[in-house]
């Protein structure tokens, strides 16, 4: 589980293909600390650290989060958000965060306003996911407060701090990025729909 505060930007410095497997692996500041067996999230996904060394370490993502995610859109030098998951004695920050993402969204919009950033994104509605006003998603493993929540897209602000601390200062129009909807609004919709 996670809060979907970024802890650190981690670099990809590798990727190797294994079968249906692709091997990831990240140079970061919380590299060192890391274990073989703990989870991490990287840009909102949950995968299991599988080796350490020197300041990086390596992860692997199977066929299944490679087609729901953007995890196999990765090269070599891209930046991730990083976040261990979350310690039963801190504060949520953020909002419940599992690590799974629900699909991708693209960028549709992007606006450099006074001070701030305004994106947008547009997803498929279709999967049955939703967003509400005022509500919580998690955006490339960012907790980000919904605005201008419509049938298959949504808008954040973001914040100085937000930007210059995560990747999104790397994503425009065309990026595509992992969402995670809000965990407590998806069990709801779904018991709507019964």
């Amino acid at each position: 589980m996670f809060t979907g505060i970024i802890e650190t930007l981690g670099k990809v410095v590798d990727l190797q293909k294994d079968q249906g497997n692709l091997h990831i692996t990240v140079e970061s500041a919380i590299s060192a600390e890391l274990k073989i067996d703990q989870s991490v999230a990287h840009n909102g996904v949950c995968l299991t650290v599988v080796a350490v060394a020197d300041g990086i370490h390596t992860v692997t993502a199977i066929e299944e989060t490679l087609n729901k995610t953007s995890i196999g859109y990765l090269q070599v030098g891209d930046l991730v958000n990083l976040e261990r998951c979350m310690q039963m004695n801190a504060r949520l920050d953020g909002h419940i965060v599992q690590g799974h993402v629900d699909q991708t969204a693209k960028c549709i919009g992007f606006k450099e306003l006074d001070g701030s950033w305004e994106y947008t994104f547009e997803y498929d509605a279709a999967i049955g996911n939703v967003t509400v006003e005022k509500g919580s998603i998690c955006v490339n493993g960012i907790s980000l407060t919904v605005v201008n929540s419509q049938a298959n897209s949504f808008s954040v602000a973001i914040i100085p701090y937000t930007f210059e601390h995560t990747n999104l200062q790397h994503v425009r129009e065309g990026s595509v990025v992992n969402l995670e909807f809000d965990i407590i609004g998806k069990y709801v919709a779904r018991l709507m729909n019964r």
